[in-house]
């Protein structure tokens, strides 16, 4: 019986390429978005799991920021998929790019809400179906995509980096609170990444920001995916941030 897994902020950049790696790893696969804009792309990212990979999936619009909606999203995968969610990835998030004296209060608490609060508010649904099927043998999996503004300061991030900071911290008290139960906690925390927001940069900009990385180059969507795929199958690893981002940040 094919496993099922939860991504939130499926259908673009890092989450479109991590919405792929779960369907060739065999998981059914719930791709969550928000907006209007990206319906088209959650349902082109399901039709081409089913025909590429033969998977079954599932696309639920949902504001994750909302404990209503992330409950919403929850049943729409159980009335579908049954009790067993397997894998829930945490990936939805914004940014405000913006200093800390003109950025409003509803501008950070939507980041907030946005980048950390649907961490707590997915993974508190989640657990519960988890705990009840995950053993040492039969591992379920919350991955949460943090960044390496998690990890330093970022000049017009603040709102950002305390969010990702949390999620490193949400990370790590759940690893340890839900070990001995099979259930493994993990992050991810990209570095710069060839997303739709730097493909908009102009080319001497974008090389001038490839060489401040020590491997020279920008990192690719695949990279983020690819260390997806290392913690699904990394039995002893939790409690534990990666960060693929070209030698920028040595932890």
């Amino acid at each position: 019986m094919a496993k099922t897994a939860i991504i939130t902020g499926g259908s673009r950049g890092i989450g479109e390429a991590m919405s792929y790696k779960l369907g060739e790893l065999g998981y059914n696969v719930v791709v969550n978005y928000r907006s209007e804009s990206s319906k088209a792309l959650s349902d082109n990212i399901a039709e081409k799991l089913a025909a590429d990979y033969k998977v079954d999936t599932l696309v639920v619009k949902a504001d994750v920021s909302k404990y209503e909606d992330c409950e919403a999203l929850i049943k729409a995968t159980v009335d579908k998929f049954g009790d067993n969610i397997d894998v829930l990835v945490n990936n939805a998030g914004i940014t405000n790019n913006c200093n800390f004296i003109d950025i409003t209060r509803q501008q950070y608490e939507n980041v907030i809400n946005t980048n950390l609060m649907s961490f707590l508010h997915m993974s508190h649904l989640v657990l519960p179906y988890m705990v009840n099927h995950s053993s040492k043998d039969n591992q379920c999996c919350i991955i949460n995509t943090s960044s390496i503004g998690g990890l330093i300061g970022v000049i017009n991030q603040a709102d950002y980096c305390a969010s990702k900071a949390g999620i490193i911290g949400l990370t790590r008290a759940l690893a340890l609170e839900f070990a001995a139960r099979g259930i493994r906690v993990n992050a991810i925390a990209p570095g710069m990444i060839m997303t739709d927001m730097l493909r908009g940069v102009n080319q001497d900009e974008l090389k001038a920001l490839a060489s401040t990385i020590p491997q020279g180059y920008i990192g690719d969507t695949s990279d983020i995916a690819g260390a997806l795929e290392y913690l699904l199958k990394a039995p002893y690893v939790t409690g534990q941030v990666i960060s693929p981002n070209g030698g920028i940040v040595l932890q």
